[in-house]
């Protein structure tokens, strides 16, 4: 069986280290190039695009893949509808593998917004804003010249970005201890973040709940209708076998020890 991970994530790369050591299954991680050095998977990888849903679909069919998980981040929604589409005109059988979204406890001062453009209206004249939201999106801010901008972000921006502007290049996870010490060090005002879940980056959000201050909270784009959801690596791989593709599971012996 061969399986296509859309991937870029922790999810997708626990994913890839549960299925490659599987007998007579063959793993492929595609990654979209946007991190310089990113954290390989195990098994073979690709790097960059397929050139639309067509260009996906014409992939699938030519490396035989029977199984399609996009594990992409829960913002990258151009490749997400795409490979809705490319494997329906494939006929392969496509999974989401989408950790679930934060929710706000008490203390929490959320202010959800719908987009990136409508956080930074949110945050102007706001002060000390720490954006999170990584640097793909720092064209939306870039007209915001009425506060200053701390930048989280794995990789240094290119422009556009805002006129005051700090960056912070580090990569998660990151620790409460960590961002505690940011938010304090920085006098921060304002979190931004996008609703991207996962444990690795939610110590921001205890840290300025506990520094009192608001977060602008980006929400999640809408997924394609109609594709089934797992919240977790083991749920992908019971998917894997409800499709009736995947290769037994290997034989355990018993031993002494």
């Amino acid at each position: 069986m061969h399986v296509l991970i859309l991937g870029g994530t922790t999810e997708a790369r626990r994913l890839a280290e549960a299925l490659v050591p599987e007998p007579g299954t063959q793993v492929t991680s595609s990654l979209a190039g946007r991190v310089a050095a990113p954290r390989l998977p195990p098994g073979e990888v690709r790097v960059g695009g397929f050139c639309g849903a067509q260009g996906l679909a014409e992939w699938l069919r030519a490396h035989a893949v029977d199984a399609v998980i996009d594990a992409t981040h829960p913002f990258a929604e151009t490749i997400s509808f795409n490979a809705a589409e490319a494997a329906a005109t494939a006929h392969v059988p496509l999974l989401a593998l989408r950790r679930p979204g934060w929710v706000p406890g008490d203390g929490d001062d959320w202010r959800e917004v719908a987009s990136l453009a409508d956080a930074a209206q949110a945050v102007r004249g706001a002060g000390r804003v720490f954006l999170t939201t990584g640097r793909m999106g720092l064209a939306a801010f870039a007209h915001v010249d009425d506060a200053h901008f701390l930048v989280r972000s794995v990789d240094a921006p290119e422009p556009p970005f805002p006129p005051h502007m700090e960056v912070l290049l580090d990569r998660g996870p990151f620790t409460l201890d960590g961002e505690r010490d940011v938010i304090a060090r920085h006098r921060i005002d304002v979190l931004v973040t996008k609703d991207s879940g996962a444990a690795a980056t939610a110590p921001k959000l205890v840290a300025a709940r506990e520094a009192g201050i608001p977060v602008v909270v980006v929400r999640r784009p809408p997924a394609p209708p109609g594709i089934p959801v797992a919240a977790t690596v083991p749920e992908a791989t019971a998917w894997l076998d409800g499709t009736g593709l995947r290769p037994g599971p290997r034989s355990s012996h018993a031993g002494g020890a």
